[in-house]
């Protein structure tokens, strides 16, 4: 058990067809015993960092690390928020059910993804994406102080920067959505959005492009029908079924 999360594992869990009982959680309420209110609150990034939460509901601020880390624990135990139950594969190759409870991490994590989506470039985003899975495997298989994390994190740092702005997330029963968000590096243009507003960018424009990424999958039409001349048809669709 940490700040981040508690685990639960082995005996009655190691049937992963067993419903864990409601007494093994301790760091998140059972959905039937949650408020039947929402509670809106705001989380301020800088960096990347969360520097404050606001709570709207009743007013509530808390701005250093661990007050602030705190206080989402609080807010997503009362709201049954952060529950995990899944089968993994250990590093020594063998399965092991665990069962798992992060009710602040889990309204964080949702807060600063979705920041990420207005403020992130799109191919900084991409490669961000493709380095996670890596960065997780090295964490679970205790592998932090290694050389290749050293890289990573430099790496991921590096996305950070000016990952500013502020989402606004409503909790209600064992769920978090977001409902809005802002940031003063915003990459998002609402008029250059827009369908429905003219300006520099006219959708017809996009009719090259399409045009041009569909070479590729003409040509691959063309080898498929050389490739099955009379069923080339029925393998597609088999293929999406």
């Amino acid at each position: 058990e940490n700040l981040m999360h508690i685990s639960h594992e082995a005996g009655i869990l190691e049937d992963p067809d067993f419903r864990p009982p409601e007494e093994l959680f301790s760091r998140t309420r059972a959905i039937d015993e949650t408020p039947s209110y929402e509670t809106v609150i705001e989380i301020h990034f800088k960096d990347g960092f969360p520097v404050k939460v606001v709570n709207e509901t009743d007013g509530t601020v808390k701005e250093k690390p661990l007050p602030l880390f705190e206080y989402l624990n609080e807010l997503g135990e009362l709201y049954g928020i952060g529950r995990v139950d899944m089968v993994e594969n250990r590093f020594i190759g063998i399965k092991s059910r665990g069962v798992y409870e992060s009710p602040g991490a889990t309204i964080l994590w949702l807060a600063h993804r979705d920041l990420e989506g207005i403020a992130m470039d799109k191919e900084v985003m991409h490669l961000r994406d493709m380095l996670i899975p890596k960065f997780a495997e090295l964490i679970y298989n205790g592998f932090w102080f290694s050389p290749e994390m050293d890289f990573l994190l430099s790496a991921i740092e590096k996305s950070q920067e000016a990952i500013d702005g502020v989402v606004r997330l409503a909790l209600y029963k064992g769920n978090v959505q977001v409902i809005g968000r802002h940031s003063p590096v915003s990459l998002y243009d609402r008029e250059l959005s827009s369908m429905d507003v003219e300006g520099e960018y006219n959708p017809l424009d996009a009719r090259g492009f399409i045009e041009i990424n569909a070479i590729r999958l003409k040509a691959h039409s063309i080898v498929l029908r050389k490739r099955f001349p009379y069923s080339w048809r029925e393998q597609l669709t088999r293929r999406n079924s």
